[in-house]
Parts: structure tokens; C-alpha cells; sequence
């Protein structure tokens, strides 16, 4: 059933946040295709490529849906299957794709800073992302070393059940850019009626005017909008001409339908116009998630933006005030080696655009997969938290082919995998696994004492064959107690287990989620922790 949210909002929230919110809101949250064509918001329903929610019967399709028309509840089951407890007896070995997507926090914040809560919704958030948003103190690699990785693992007590560890493994990328050749961006700005809210094409256009400010004389910038049709308002335009890159974001006006199914071609195409050989060629598409700009099809367009992508051409995807089409986001993302961020407001668009540009243009590595290989001896079972879809075969591993993560500049990436400690059900399962690696897994076997060991195979940014490094886990010590970076990576992800309402969350609560973080608060310079206790209280008022 639908939740009464109709409340002020708190004095809790941040101005800025709050200010995001409201005018955001006023306008609508989710926008429809303006073309009203089968399929987009037939029959009352918003649908898309990601979780389809119910609007109000016999609504029509404006493609801005007011305060009291906002999504209602799920009419399909959008729940993601969660990761289920591995024996390690059976597999000890546990591969996934890296992801350093944040869209899943963002699109959180925005839904409970606009008092708006669902049954249901909290299955549609993505715990990895959730735990990705934050910014942690892991230690960078030196920047003259072979190493693009450092890998930091923490273990402590499971909250939810203290007789399980949490292992928080922690990636962090290179500081320094991998080339100090110029940007070559195409901005793909999606300006149908449906963009026409403030929290839409206004919003963008402010956002991407700070972006600009970072271009200098290397990089070169294109502009194409598209609606009904496609149209090129900047090509290659050098990046000290911020006065004309203004101007033309400032021209962009919001009508029509969204059926621009030439747009991507037409960038892909200038960026090879431009291209700038060792550097940064990226399309950045933005849109409220309306999505029909390239093939009809998922996977034409998954072919379009690989070939692209073996090309040196990547993709990252900016959305602004959608919802419902938020798998397709992340698709065009992943298969483009690019990230996927959503913009709820000023304050995102400068921490995504300006405080984090290397990390968000400028990729250090590609297809970064990790591979944990546990210690029957000391884990009898886990559990990877979240990544429900980054999930690899062991073997994928080794396999160039296969596509995973991409990593920019001074990144991090966080995963959390939940131990129950013991010895695993048959000592030849132990005595195998500490001999030799099992099929499909890292060429490093586990050490005796240790919990595990943590293996890195990605490429560089622009290679094609990967290199693997390898970090055994010690069982004691210092260097693996738990800090206050696995504290709150921690606390957002019991939140998460509690937005979900896991199977797995055993005695997970609020109070001790809003316990465990503000014990880890750390500096916290742009107040981005302290705003997640506040969030964690917002949802208690929503939902009690």
C-alpha cells in the first residue's frame, strides 16, 4: 500500500538537498514520452527498461507528472534476486565485476528528501552503489607504480549477527591521470517535452555549465540535442571557449517526443571526428531516461556502444529526474566502460562533475574484476553483499572477452562479503585449496593463516590484455581490524539490507545503522556522512 508522505519535510535535511527537492518535486519527478507511443505510459504505467511503477488511472501523457501524480506502486516484480550463503567446501571461490556507479544513492536521497516512500521501493536500490557514493581513506598506489590498485581488506563483527565477520574489501585506483592528452566529450542532451521539469533540462543545463569550466585548450567539446530529431549545436569547439559552450547550453529548450534513433550514431560519429589519439573520448549522454535514441532493440544497442568502446570511444550516462528507466541507465553505462551517476541536484552535479572530474572522465583501468579465493580452513561460508548483477563465472576471470567495471582516476571501489568463520565441511576441500587454486580461479593459492586471498585482473586503459595482482588477507592484526571506513560502509549497508527487507538482515535495525555511522563520521568535509544519519532518519519518519 501507499505510505501517507505528505509531511513537511524536516529541518534534518540540508538546504541545499531540501531546496533540490522541492523544486525538483514541484515539477514532477518522473516524465512519460511526450510521443505517447505504445509502450511508454500506456494504460496509467510508466514503463522502461528497469522497475515499472503505477500512475493514476486515465493520466495524461504531458511527460510532466505533478506532485500528487507521482509513481505508485510496483505492478511487476522488480525485486533482485539477492545473493544466497556459498559453502565454501562447494566453491571457494567467489568472482565479480568492480562498480563504481552511484545512481542507486542519489535516486535514494531524492525519493526521501520528497517525503515519498512505497512498499516495495526499497528492493529497487542497490546496496554496492549505496556503499560507492561514500569516499574512503584507502591508500593510493604511488604514482610511479606498476601497480594501477591497492587493495585495503577490514574485518569486525557482523552487526545484524555478531557471530559473523564482514570482510570489507577496498579498492583504490591512481591518483595521477593516465594521460595528460586532452578531453574529447561529446554532451548528447536529451531536450524532449519530458525534460521540461526543473529538476530536468534546467537543472542539466546549470550542471553541465560547471563541467565546462574544467575544459582548457587541449580539449575539444560537441553539443547534439535530440527530441524529434537530432541536432549538432557544437563540433569539437575548443574547451577555452566556455562563452560559446555556455551559450549553446543555455539555448537548449525542452519539446517534443524523444525519438531522436539517429542521436547516438551522430555522436559516436563526432567523437571520431575529433578524436584525440591517447586521450579522453567519451559521450556523455544525459536524459530523464525516456530512452529511445539509438536501436530499438538491447541488444543492437549494447552491439552499437561495444563496438564503439573497442573503437576508444566510451560512454557515460547522467540522469536527471528519472526513475523507471534506471536499468537501461546502467546498461548503456557498463557496456560502455563509463559511469552512471543521477543528479538530484547543484550540490551532485558539482561533487560528480568538478570535485571528482579525473575520477569521472579520466578511466586508469578497464574491465576490473575481482576474485576472492577463501581459506576453508578458517571460512565455512559467505556471502557477497550486493552486486547482484556484476556476479561473474570463475572462469570469466581470465577471459579478456568479458566485459566488468572500469575505474577512473583516484577511485574507489568497496565490497562487503558477510564470513561465517569455521573450518569448511571436508578437510580435502581445505587441503585442495590451500594446495592449489580451483578451477577458474586466481594463480595464488591461500595462505595457511590467512582468511583469504583478494586477486585484481583488469587492463589498461588503453590495452587489451590484463595483468592480475594478488593480496592474501591475514587472519589477525592491526592491518585487518575494522576502522571507521568499514564501520559506515558497513552502516549504509545494513541500512541497505533494511531498505531491502533481506532475508539476510538477522537482527538489523535502524538505531543501530544510525549508531554505527555516527561513530564513523571521520571529517567528513562536505557533510555527505553526516546527510546519510539524516536520511536514515527521514526513512524511520516515512515508513514508522
Amino acid at each position: 500500500m501507499r505510505k501517507n508522505t505528505r509531511t513537511a519535510r524536516p529541518a534534518l535535511l540540508r538546504a541545499g538537498l531540501a531546496a533540490g527537492m522541492a523544486a525538483g518535486m514541484a515539477a514532477g519527478l518522473l516524465g512519460g514520452c511526450a510521443s505517447g507511443e505504445p509502450g511508454d505510459a500506456a494504460d496509467g504505467y510508466v514503463t522502461g527498461a528497469g522497475p515499472a511503477y503505477q500512475g493514476p488511472a486515465g493520466e495524461a501523457d504531458t511527460g510532466t507528472l505533478g506532485r500528487d501524480d507521482l509513481p505508485g506502486e510496483p505492478v511487476a516484480d522488480p525485486v533482485m534476486v539477492e545473493n544466497d550463503w556459498v559453502d565454501v567446501a562447494a566453491q571457494p571461490v567467489s568472482t565479480f565485476s568492480s562498480d563504481v556507479d552511484t545512481a542507486s544513492y542519489t535516486m535514494l536521497r531524492y525519493m526521501l528528501g520528497a517525503a515519498e516512500w512505497y512498499e516495495g521501493m526499497g528492493a529497487q536500490f542497490r546496496i554496492e552503489e549505496m556503499i560507492n557514493y561514500f569516499d574512503y581513506d584507502y591508500a593510493a598506489p604511488a604514482a610511479n607504480s606498476a601497480r594501477p590498485f591497492n587493495v585495503d581488506v577490514k574485518l569486525g563483527a557482523a552487526p545484524w549477527d555478531p557471530s559473523h565477520q564482514i570482510a570489507r574489501i577496498g579498492v583504490k585506483a591512481k591518483e595521477a591521470r593516465p594521460t595528460s592528452e586532452g578531453n574529447n566529450v561529446v554532451l548528447l542532451i536529451d531536450t524532449s517535452g519530458s525534460m521540461s521539469a526543473e529538476n530536468k533540462l534546467p537543472l542539466l543545463v546549470e550542471s553541465f555549465k560547471l563541467l565546462a569550466e574544467k575544459f582548457d585548450h587541449r580539449d575539444r567539446i560537441s553539443l547534439i540535442t535530440y527530441a524529434g530529431s537530432s541536432s549538432i549545436l557544437l563540433d569539437g569547439a575548443t574547451g577555452t571557449e566556455h562563452g560559446e559552450i555556455n551559450r549553446a547550453l543555455e539555448s537548449l529548450t525542452s519539446a517534443g517526443a524523444t525519438a531522436g534513433a539517429d542521436a547516438l550514431k551522430q555522436a559516436y560519429a563526432l567523437a571520431a571526428k575529433n578524436f584525440i589519439e591517447g586521450g579522453n573520448n567519451r559521450v556523455v549522454l544525459a536524459t530523464d531516461g525516456d530512452f529511445n535514441v539509438g536501436p530499438s532493440s538491447v541488444e543492437a544497442l549494447k552491439a552499437q556502444i561495444t563496438q564503439a568502446r573497442s573503437e576508444g570511444v566510451f560512454i557515460s550516462v547522467f540522469g536527471f529526474g528519472m526513475y523507471a528507466h534506471d536499468a537501461m541507465m546502467e546498461t548503456i553505462a557498463d557496456n560502455g566502460n563509463g559511469n552512471y551517476f543521477y543528479i538530484d541536484s547543484m550540490n551532485e552535479a558539482r561533487r560528480a562533475l568538478v570535485d571528482q572530474f579525473d575520477s569521472t572522465m579520466f578511466t586508469v583501468a578497464k574491465d576490473l574484476k575481482l576474485q576472492v579465493t577463501f581459506n576453508p580452513q578458517t571460512v565455512a561460508r559467505y556471502r557477497l553483499i550486493g552486486y547482484e548483477n556484476r556476479v561473474l563465472a570463475n572462469e570469466d576471470f581470465a577471459d579478456d572477452a568479458v566485459d566488468a567495471g572500469d575505474v577512473g582516476a583516484g577511485a574507489t571501489v568497496t565490497a562487503l562479503y558477510e564470513l561465517v568463520p569455521g573450518r569448511a565441511e571436508t578437510a580435502e576441500a581445505a587441503d585442495a585449496v590451500t594446495a592449489a587454486p580451483a578451477d577458474g580461479a586466481s594463480s595464488a593459492a591461500v595462505e595457511p593463516d590467512s582468511w583469504m586471498t583478494v586477486s585484481t585482473r583488469y587492463k589498461a586503459a588503453d590495452g587489451d590484455e590484463s595483468k592480475q595482482d594478488d593480496f592474501a588477507v591475514p587472519q589477525g592484526g592491526d592491518k585487518v581490524s575494522a576502522d571507521d571506513d568499514w564501520r559506515f560502509a558497513v552502516a549504509v549497508a545494513e541500512f541497505g539490507l533494511i531498505l531491502r527487507d533481506s532475508q539476510h538482515r538477522g537482527a538489523a535495525s535502524l538505531d543501530q545503522v544510525k549508531s554505527l555511522a555516527e561513530a564513523a563520521l571521520g571529517e567528513d568535509p562536505y557533510g555527505l556522512r553526516a546527510e546519510f544519519v539524516e536520511l536514515v532518519e527521514r526513512y524511520r519518519e516515512l515508513t514508522s
